[in-house]
């Protein structure tokens, strides 16, 4: 409660900085401060968008042969009214903070309230070893995935990309498999706004919410968007890209979402690590010439039916699957008594 309010809490909304003329009569402006943007890019009811699903995308590139990363930058210019330029170095941000996390969840990370202990050191001391199935380019994506799921479950820094409890699958896999083959950080951005844009489409026709559609939701977003990133890493096509994202989320329909003890970490973990292996599956499947039949915005309305007609028990409410087994009910009694 602000001091000098008369016990009053007066909520502002809007984009433009503070002034005398937007406060009731006999409150003194000085009495506030103007905040910066809550938001890094602002946004606004009247925008002039290039496209918002795949179907308009296309059609915008006929004459312009711009890659998915290119028309990321294109929509993302118009939807915040900044540069392209800046949109670049926002995402360049993104990367280095998502980077960041990665390199502390391997390292280890510390915390009490929480389900599983760090698990990507183990991870990354297995994989210097014999006792250990080679996967390649998927154990690295599984590395990045665990840690930035360690570093989530240890309250520290992550970005939401699509979502918190899905916050491994797309960056873990895009930038775990960068860094093995020892790509730049240009490449990586590129891969991060080629996947951001298979958001914007899944966004806008479907949901990220677990609660409305299951976790195909999440993590199986994280995965078509993954599947995009890694296209444009190996330097695929747009139609290659497209591709990719449709065939991984063909794969995710009905993938329910079952917290136990109403954490996301358990089977969240392992959900994330395999959406992991199912973009890396489609990206390849794309970049061979596998064909995905079902256009990609068909995909997703397709997705988002399916997700609408799970039973609510399967959709992050912990009333079914996994998170009514007698263990996890033990589980969830145990640390909710914790002081």
């Amino acid at each position: 409660m602000h001091h000098g309010l008369q016990g009053r809490v007066l909520q502002i909304k809007g984009q433009k900085r503070l002034s005398a003329q937007d406060l009731p009569v006999g409150i003194d402006i000085k009495a506030f401060k103007n905040l910066k943007p809550v938001l890094p890019v602002g946004s606004s009811t009247k925008m002039d968008l290039p496209f918002t699903i795949s179907e308009e995308m296309m059609s915008y590139n006929k004459d312009k042969n711009l890659l998915l990363w290119e028309l990321a930058l294109k929509y993302e210019s118009a939807r915040g009214n900044i540069s392209e330029k800046e949109v670049l170095e926002k995402m360049r941000d993104i990367v280095r903070i998502l980077e960041k996390s990665i390199s502390d969840g391997i390292k280890g990370t510390q915390y009490m309230d929480r389900i599983y202990p760090a698990q990507a050191p183990a991870f990354k001391e297995k994989q210097t070893g014999n006792s250990f199935l080679n996967m390649g380019l998927y154990n690295d994506a599984i590395l990045a995935v665990t840690a930035l799921m360690d570093v989530k479950s240890s309250m520290g820094v992550i970005v939401a990309a699509p979502t918190a409890g899905s916050c491994g699958t797309l960056p873990g896999t895009c930038l775990g498999v960068a860094t093995a083959l020892n790509m730049t950080e240009d490449q990586k951005i590129k891969a991060m706004l080629a996947a951001g844009l298979i958001g914007v489409f899944i966004a806008r026709m479907a949901t990220f919410s677990a609660e409305i559609g299951g976790c195909q939701a999440e993590t199986g977003s994280g995965s078509g968007m993954a599947a995009a990133g890694l296209v444009t890493l190996l330097d695929g096509s747009l139609d290659q890209c497209i591709a990719a994202a449709s065939m991984a989320l063909q794969n995710t329909f009905g993938l329910i979402c079952d917290p136990v003890a109403n954490r996301v970490e358990a089977p969240c973990l392992g959900k994330n690590v395999m959406m992991a292996g199912n973009a890396l599956s489609a990206a390849n499947m794309a970049l061979v010439g596998f064909d995905h039949l079902i256009p990609l915005d068909e995909v997703i309305i397709a997705m988002h039916k399916v997700g609408q007609s799970l039973p609510c028990e399967l959709r992050c409410t912990g009333k079914g699957g996994l998170a009514m087994t007698p263990t996890a009910k033990a589980l969830e009694q145990k640390l909710t008594s914790q002081p």
